[in-house]
């Protein structure tokens, strides 16, 4: 049973009550100001009790409490810590700040997307904005595992913000790649060669084991990788794991490196008797273990992008992501023009060039759909002179000529 009645407060003001008892058979009561809003709330409360789904609001815990569980249970399940990271920031810097005060149990499909509203009316891109509303779906989904919320309003939304950027992929030229390939040296050739030449992500090239790289047959199996806090583990999906064919440039620069490559052993022997090697990364720092990927952009890539000219002038910017101001003046640096994977996407635009299909694309670049290829390189598959021929045959069966 459920009723809505008129109740008059010790501070004299008057507020309509609901009364009704929750899915558990507890009696609970709720306030509004206006019997219209009651009536409303009551409607929507009974249809929610009727289906399971309804979360009493002294009982829901804030959107802060709730993400605060959420972030343990990231921790919990081993998630790597630069994407904890990645959460607590979009919990902190965009979640909280704006509707950590509010209860699940008043989070509605409307309200998630004055959420989205607000965060890019405060200047977020369209694609944080889709970022941060993806972790409130977390935030959501563990609570419902909790028990503390029956609803997820994030399921299914379509946020429906615009997106002017352009989403092609910053690919350098032929005549780049081959100034980077001229001036890639020492250590640093075979990591920018096996970049350019297989398309491994930096993570990759930074866990790819000797144990991998088949020079007889020519093939890089790409079976791990190493995250940010220099842990080697398995890769984004099952996807990733897959067999690369590797050049012959790229090939004798690594029978080279294999030689003098810093490699550490464990102390033991293997059947045939040879020592086993600790980590046997193809690319590890001077001691090696893992190498960072500060080191790699820094003290490889950087260093190359400047000697081949590819460099590009850009604002200094602060923790905040504004642009340093010293003595009423901007602050610039010169920079290398590309990063990493950059030359990831040079490898599957000549893979493209060459004329692999979409699939052996999604194949060689590890991606998990077929979608993700079509997203980041579909423009790369269009047919000019088809295109060409189309138009002038539009052209001519509108003019008959």
């Amino acid at each position: 049973m459920a009723n809505i009645r008129k109740r008059t407060l010790p501070s004299g003001k008057t507020r309509w009550e609901v009364a009704y008892v929750d899915g558990g058979g507890v009696r609970r009561a709720k306030l509004f100001p206006r019997k219209s809003d009651a009536d409303a709330w009551l409607v929507d409360a009974r249809h929610d009790l009727a289906r399971g789904l309804h979360t009493a609001g002294r009982v829901s815990p804030t959107i802060k409490e709730a993400a605060a569980l959420w972030i343990k249970r990231c921790q919990e399940k081993g998630l790597e810590p630069m994407t904890v990271k990645g959460y607590e920031e979009h919990v902190d810097l965009h979640i909280v700040p704006f509707i950590g005060a509010k209860k699940l149990s008043d989070l509605t499909v409307p309200a998630v997307h004055a959420f989205a509203d607000q965060l890019r009316d405060a200047g977020r891109s369209s694609e944080m904005v889709k970022r941060v509303i993806r972790s409130l779906g977390g935030i959501f989904k563990e609570a419902r595992r909790r028990g503390l919320s029956n609803t997820a309003p994030t399921v299914g939304l379509d946020l429906d913000i615009p997106d002017r950027d352009d989403p092609r992929p910053i690919i350098p030229t032929k005549a780049e790649l081959n100034a980077i390939i001229n001036n890639a040296t020492g250590r640093w050739r075979p990591v920018i060669l096996v970049a350019i030449f297989c398309g491994l992500r930096a993570s990759e090239l930074r866990g790819l084991r000797w144990a991998d790289v088949d020079l007889d047959a020519k093939v890089i199996s790409v079976t791990q990788r190493a995250d940010a806090s220099h842990r080697i583990g398995k890769l984004k999906s099952k996807s990733a794991y897959r067999a690369i064919p590797c050049p012959p440039l790229a090939l004798n620069a690594l029978r080279e490196w294999r030689l003098t490559c810093p490699r550490r052993h464990t102390g033991k022997k293997d059947a045939n008797g040879e020592p086993v090697m600790a980590l046997d990364l193809v690319f590890p720092n001077g001691l090696g273990k893992v190498e960072s990927h500060s080191n790699l952009v820094e003290r490889g890539l950087e260093p190359i992008l400047k000697a081949a000219g590819l460099i590009e002038v850009r604002s200094v910017l602060d923790a905040g992501g504004k642009p340093v101001v010293k003595g009423g003046e901007p602050q610039f640096v010169e920079a290398g023009k590309y990063g990493m994977h950059s030359l990831r996407h040079a490898c599957a635009s000549l893979w493209i060039e060459s004329g692999h299909n979409p699939k052996q694309i999604q194949r060689l670049m590890g991606h998990s759909s077929i979608k993700v290829t079509y997203d980041v390189y579909g423009h790369l598959f269009a047919d000019a002179e088809a295109d060409q021929k189309a138009a002038e045959d539009i052209e001519t069966r509108l003019r008959g000529a």
